[in-house]
């Protein structure tokens, strides 16, 4: 696969296919922790870590486990599982090294263990054809695509604290009319075609 190609596979995956603004996939962590920039970014970090690391090993568990021996229908099972275990890991040099962070997250830290975008990239590596590079490319790019959307989201809810919000557009109904806005600014990627 040549060099432009790999390009447009990672601003696809970033931005054209975005996970939480064109799948509509990881919207609650992408709700719950978007109230602040650190910790929106703490977490894209954290994400873009568990669903690069997640995608490599279901890729390689799909090639040489799965296929061969006809056991596609674990396939769900297991990439939990591998997801689940990354998290665990994650979650514990978090608690260890940064323990406000650990505190900022809250639940939704350990909830990245059913977050459907890391698993719709597991299972999106899993039914195609791309190989290692590719895999690779496609989930950095997916990863840093949902970092960028949680941050940008995260800073508008910090501008907001300072505006001047009718009562009843306050709380989840501006996230929600927030993230529509850049959902439709999102789809407006899909019309670009790079010169590569």
């Amino acid at each position: 696969m040549s060099f432009g190609a790999l390009i447009l596979l990672f601003v696809g995956s970033a931005l054209i296919n975005n996970f939480i603004l064109s799948r509509f996939l990881g919207i609650c962590a992408f709700l719950g922790v978007s109230r602040r920039l650190d910790t929106a970014l703490g977490m894209g970090a954290a994400v873009v870590f568990v669903m690069t690391c997640s995608a490599l090993i279901s890729w390689a568990i799909q090639r040489y486990l799965l296929t061969p021996f006809k056991l596609q229908f674990l396939e769900y099972v297991i990439f939990i599982l591998v997801i689940a275990t990354f998290v665990q890991l994650l979650e514990m040099v978090i608690k260890k090294y940064s323990p406000s962070l650990y505190e900022a997250f809250g639940i939704y830290l350990p909830l990245i263990t059913t977050n459907c975008s890391i698993l719709g990239v597991a299972l999106l590596v899993a039914g195609s054809s791309y190989n290692l590079l590719q895999t690779l490319v496609f989930a950095v790019g997916s990863g840093l695509g949902w970092t960028l959307a949680i941050v940008m989201m995260a800073g508008l809810r910090e501008e907001l604290d300072f505006a001047d919000v009718p009562l009843s557009l306050q709380g989840s109904s501006l996230s929600l009319l927030i993230a529509a806005i850049m959902s439709l600014a999102f789809a407006g990627f899909a019309g670009v075609v790079p010169n590569l």
